[in-house]
């Protein structure tokens, strides 16, 4: 078997060095967490409560971990925010700019609250601890909103505990917000492209430099290790809370079959030969912040109808994003890419939606869907990605890039061409 061949980075064009901020600095959230402030107050809600992770780290800026310990933010119409949390995260959070708190041992948990215990016994409700707390501070006749939905048992319990309390939902404001990017969050995004498009380059360049029989693992894991010895060059990491967050190289590569499908659920092992379509797809977090990059290559030989689909993928991907201007509705952009691959004769390999909304979780709304209605607007980002697949033959191609949305035009954040010169190689 063929090893990767270092020094592949020679061969391509230099990155230049990205400049700080790697994340979205302190002041940033302080005046999101206004925004939402401000709206809390047109809707008549004396505070809001969070849950969801993303919305939590969207307001607060507090990268941590959940899992199924329970973490809520409060954030009042009026007046400091609060966390509700775990033990293991208070030294997180005492040292961000939300220091106020109150928090829990572990779950499930037994005893006082505030404080480390050793007493075992039955089990504690977290959530009429959570909602007591906040009677405490003030709130036991008010409205506030959640960002989620209540479950019948769920709503009977917080009734119970603040029977005065009206509770309504507002997931769709904390979701519109977080859909419409700020110039901060996009020129992080347009970072985390930069990135992305040169580990692309690199990928493809060290196909080409290895030869075959190498493993598509192989490509997979020395782009990834190229890609973060190269972002940590130049970051100044401590090893202390709230500096290097949201990073994370998210980075495949696959060959042969498993391109064949759009989401494969077996394991990427698979000698590069003649003849293989390949996938190289990025995904680089950088502060949370994400955006897509695939490229789907072709090597030779390669058959006519194989040309055919890619040719006819490639162009699915220019429409949709010069149809990605605000003011279009989702949907009639999701019906004329689709409609154009169908009357292209490639019915058979059509599988999925055109694209969807990109946020720090990856998958946002809205998506470009024939069922959704939603109206783009300026500062949606979008991914790009309509892929073509046959499992029949076992090759399938899915390009995808970034797409700002703006008044005048789908804007690609991408650089990487999407030419057959790039894409069919002859290694």
């Amino acid at each position: 078997m063929s090893t990767i061949r270092y020094g592949t980075e020679d061969l391509i064009p230099k990155l230049q060095p990205l400049e700080p901020p790697f994340r979205l600095e302190q002041g940033w959230y302080q005046w999101n967490t206004s925004r939402l402030q401000q709206k809390l107050e047109e809707q008549k809600l004396d505070g809001v409560l969070l849950e969801n992770v993303w919305n939590i780290i969207y307001f607060s800026g507090l990268f941590h971990t959940q899992t199924e310990r329970p973490f809520w933010l409060f954030i009042p119409a009026k007046g400091k925010p609060v966390f509700f949390c775990p033990a293991l995260d208070r030294d997180l959070v005492e040292t961000w700019w939300i220091d106020e708190y109150e928090w829990y041992f572990d779950y499930p948990h037994h005893g006082p609250f505030n404080q480390i215990v050793y007493e075992y016994g039955p089990p504690v409700d977290l959530h009429q601890w959570m909602l007591e707390r906040l009677a405490a501070r003030g709130y036991r006749s008010s409205v506030l909103g959640l960002d989620w939905e209540l479950t019948l048992d769920l709503q009977r319990k917080m009734q119970a505990v603040l029977p005065q309390v009206t509770f309504k939902t507002v997931r769709d404001v904390c979701l519109k917000m977080r859909m419409i990017k700020s110039p901060q969050e996009i020129e992080l995004l347009q970072k985390a492209v930069a990135i992305q498009d040169h580990l692309l380059e690199y990928g493809r360049a060290l196909i080409l430099n290895t030869g075959w029989d190498v493993t598509d693992f192989d490509i997979q894991h020395e782009i990834k290790r190229y890609g973060t010895h190269l972002l940590l060059s130049w970051m100044e990491l401590d090893g202390k809370p709230h500096n290097g967050v949201g990073i994370d190289f998210w980075i495949t590569c696959r060959a042969g079959a498993s391109t064949a499908y759009p989401h494969p659920n077996q394991f990427y092992y698979h000698k590069i030969s003649k003849g293989d379509s390949i996938q190289l797809a990025g995904f680089v977090h950088l502060g949370g912040y994400v955006g897509e990059g695939y490229r789907a290559m072709q090597t030779y030989p390669i058959s006519d109808l194989q040309k055919r689909v890619w040719e006819v993928h490639t162009k699915m991907a220019e429409l949709q994003c010069e149809l990605s201007v605000a003011g279009t509705p989702c949907n009639v952009i999701a019906s004329r890419v689709l409609k154009f691959a169908r009357d292209a004769g490639m019915e058979e390999y059509i599988y999925h939606r055109p694209a969807h909304g990109i946020g720090m979780e990856g998958h946002q709304q809205p998506c470009i869907s024939l069922g959704d209605e939603t109206i783009l607007e300026e500062g949606m980002v979008i991914s790009n990605e309509p892929g073509l697949y046959s499992p029949r033959h076992g090759w399938g191609y899915n390009h995808s890039n970034t797409i700002l949305v703006t008044e005048e035009r789908g804007v690609l954040l991408n650089k990487v061409p999407m030419t057959k010169e790039w894409c069919w190689i002859d290694v």
